[in-house]
């Protein structure tokens, strides 16, 4: 009997045909072959698209850091009259132009004239994008050496930016005002994706945990006059929440509590609390804490609400799985999870009726619900 150690294993199916496309010949007949032939160029352009990704970002970035949307809005220029107007080198603005008619942000025109797309003036009507786009410079510069950061060898620049990662105490007013206001220009869309998922016309009391700007219960108030509306964060995002609820008209419907949920006692009385964009800042055992925190504020019957982008789980998902998860494993503590995930330790906290309905835009956010038993 042959020993354990001089035991040959052979390959499965999967890795022998993995092997066999590896090779180059193989993959110069499936080119010639008809019946292989899409197949082969369908794989080698997607490979492309994600080799040049890097150049596609940066030409967008050019665009939104030169506001070339917003110049574009009144009507077609040519890349010499956005260049006079915008101070830099016209036959190098060309290029960046033609490049963002290729991935679709721009359109041309005769005469050499170059427009917003479709495309483009989504982008400039999205609230909060170029913000974000702009923030990317930070992920960007963690990125630049894909094995220095994945051996953890420095702090990432991105830790050091999102306040609410590290110790709420070393928070200062100008930080955590930067993390509520970037926050607030893309919750709306955030808020209106959540809205169309749940029902609150039985809630009679909703409380919002890590709400930053009170952007989220804004548009919880526009579309629900009933229940009362209490948001909970860090102190240093009082001053910032209550401008910005002032300014929305929405004040006088919405009460404003400060406080750590790593530290101190959630606020009393809510028969629901919301999760928006939280738990994926933070470490499992952050949640759990929270979740147990949660837990003994609401009522039997209460019901929580989380709202954030999911990672696809057993099905990767090409955006929540590479942006997000990434994003947030640069952040430090973040942690994007799947709904099941997320589920699975809800019920380690005791919660019951999970659910997870089919997520509208799953860039955008995802929904998970649960209830306290009673």
């Amino acid at each position: 009997m042959a020993r354990s150690s001089d035991t040959v294993t052979r390959p499965s199916l999967g890795t022998w045909f993995g092997r066999l496309l590896a090779r180059s010949d193989v993959q110069s007949l499936a080119m010639r072959l008809p019946v292989t032939r899409w197949m082969a160029r369908r794989d080698g352009q997607e490979i492309f698209a994600v080799v040049q990704g890097f150049v596609s970002s940066q030409v967008l970035m050019a665009l939104v850091a030169l506001d070339i949307f917003d110049h574009l809005a009144d009507g077609p220029m040519t890349a010499r009259q956005l260049a006079h107007r915008l101070g830099v080198n016209a036959n190098r603005l060309a290029v960046f132009l033609h490049a963002g008619a290729a991935l679709g942000f721009l359109r041309v025109h005769r005469g050499d004239r170059y427009g917003l797309s479709r495309k483009g003036a989504a982008l400039r009507g999205v609230p909060g994008l170029a913000d974000m786009i702009l923030h990317h410079r930070a992920l960007y510069r963690d990125l630049e050496s894909p094995e220095s950061f994945l051996r953890n060898e420095s702090e990432t620049e991105l830790s050091g930016f999102w306040p609410y990662v590290g110790d709420a105490a070393q928070i200062g007013a100008e930080q955590a005002e930067r993390y509520s206001l970037l926050m607030a220009r893309s919750q709306r869309l955030v808020a209106e994706d959540t809205l169309r998922q749940i029902r609150l016309k039985d809630v009679r009391h909703l409380l919002d945990i890590g709400g930053g700007s009170g952007a989220f219960l804004a548009e919880v108030a526009q579309r629900y006059p009933a229940p009362r509306l209490t948001l909970f964060d860090l102190p240093q995002t009082r001053s910032t929440a209550q401008s910005y609820l002032e300014g929305v008209g929405q004040s006088d419907r919405i009460t404003c509590t400060s406080g750590s949920f790593a530290q101190d006692p959630l606020p009393a009385g809510a028969d629901a609390i919301s999760l928006i964009r939280v738990l994926y800042d933070h470490d499992d055992e952050t949640v759990h804490g929270l979740f147990a925190k949660v837990y003994d504020a609401l009522p039997p019957g209460g019901r929580l609400i989380i709202s954030e982008p999911m990672s696809g789980g057993d099905r990767p998902d090409p955006i929540t799985d590479v942006y997000f998860a990434i994003y947030t494993l640069a952040m430090g503590t973040g942690k994007t999870r799947s709904a099941a995930q997320i589920s699975e330790l809800l019920a380690a906290s005791g919660f019951v009726q999970i659910a997870h309905p089919k997520p509208l835009r799953r860039y955008i956010t995802s929904v998970v619900t649960a209830i306290k038993p009673g």
